[in-house]
């Protein structure tokens, strides 16, 4: 039995091992490849809309081909704290001095988490960015170096992953899907491939 949508072949331009786990969860055929882009954003980009852009900006360089029934999604996941001033985008840390200091920014409050997702065919693209909102309990300074040295989140917007130690320690409650969090809202992505035409 398949799944109860069309057999599209699904193609990742991830090198995330966890988008990998979460998109092989839809029971199709997942086949892995790799796309390298300049993650800057442009001057003057809301902060909220920068992984949506980067997730087309990783469809677009992708310069393979795609038949009729695969489908190509690419993903950017990014961290806001937002206060007073507005928000403050948290990216990839530098070093481990980086990621400290970007957890401790998390420690004893909300923030938001937005992953942005293309699904790109071979005559269209189709892009959103899902939200959801992350509550942290208190890290002492001990908790902080002991998950940067222990767990080495140094690939991770934010400077963590919800699925590891600091996921099971901190995350006090979550207000959206987990999985937009952990790096690919899966609901919207079904929902997308869903909702795609049929190739004839």
């Amino acid at each position: 039995m398949t799944p109860p949508i069309h057999p599209w072949r699904l193609i990742l331009a991830s090198a995330s091992p966890r988008r990998r786990q979460l998109l092989q969860g839809l029971d199709l055929p997942v086949e892995i490849t790799s796309v390298d882009v300049d993650e800057t954003p442009p001057a003057g980009m809301p902060d909220d809309q920068v992984a949506e852009h980067l997730a087309r900006k990783k469809a677009e360089a992708w310069a393979g081909t795609l038949a009729a029934d695969q489908v190509l999604i690419t993903a950017d996941t990014t961290v806001l704290i937002d206060d007073a001033a507005g928000a403050h985008l948290l990216n990839k840390p530098a070093d481990d001095t980086d990621a400290r200091r970007m957890l401790a920014l998390l420690s004893g409050r909300a923030h938001r988490v937005i992953t942005g997702v293309c699904l790109r065919t071979a005559d269209a693209y189709h892009s959103f960015a899902d939200i959801a909102v992350v509550h942290f309990q208190s890290l002492s300074p001990e908790e902080i170096a002991y998950y940067v040295q222990r767990h080495r989140p140094l690939d991770k917007a934010g400077a963590y992953g919800v699925q590891d130690w600091i996921g099971y320690t901190a995350v006090d409650r979550i207000e959206g899907s987990f999985y937009t969090v952990m790096g690919l809202p899966m609901h919207r992505v079904y929902a997308a491939l869903r909702d795609l035409p049929a190739p004839e």
